[in-house]
């Protein structure tokens, strides 16, 4: 940023022209830079509202009120006063409320008040002293493919020898 000039330099002195500051990356959802999207504030569902139906966005969701149906974002935040009655598919999912159904995430985040009825598939998860979880935990490398567990091949079918001739 700096310049040395000579002051027995002839001329006249020009100022250095400023170096451009680097661009800055929000890298709060660890996601590489070359696909990290600028932050957007979190969609809000009320307290007073009700939802009826599925709820599809790449974006984030605070829901505070009632949802009937399945929730697929990039994080979702369940509320205090919440209920969910469905599947939850995101990245993050925070869960203070009552959720009602399967859970998928990345990072599954129960916190003390947090109750939840259903199963849990996460590649990480956390679960605050004083949560109430009625459901299994399982452990995915990817848990947000389609939510479909692999299952194995069938056994293969192999003719019966007859030994008794």
């Amino acid at each position: 940023m700096f310049s040395k000039t000579r002051v027995t330099e002839p001329g006249p002195r020009t100022q250095p022209t400023p170096e451009p500051e680097p661009a800055r990356v929000d890298t709060s959802y660890d996601i590489p830079a070359t696909t990290a999207r600028t932050r957007t504030p979190p969609s809000v569902l009320a307290a007073d509202l009700t939802v009826t139906g599925n709820i599809q966005t790449q974006g984030d969701i605070q829901v505070e009120g009632t949802v009937e149906g399945d929730i697929r974002a990039h994080q979702l935040v369940v509320g205090e006063s919440a209920t969910i009655r469905g599947e939850i598919v995101a990245e993050e999912v925070v869960v203070n409320g009552r959720v009602v159904g399967r859970v998928r995430g990345l990072k599954v985040r129960l916190t003390a008040t947090a109750r939840v009825e259903g199963d849990i598939i996460h590649k990480t998860i956390a679960i605050e002293s004083g949560a109430h979880f009625e459901g299994s935990v399982q452990r995915q490398e990817d848990p947000l493919a389609n939510g479909v567990t692999p299952k194995l091949a069938p056994p293969v079918a192999r003719p019966v020898s007859d030994d008794s001739e």
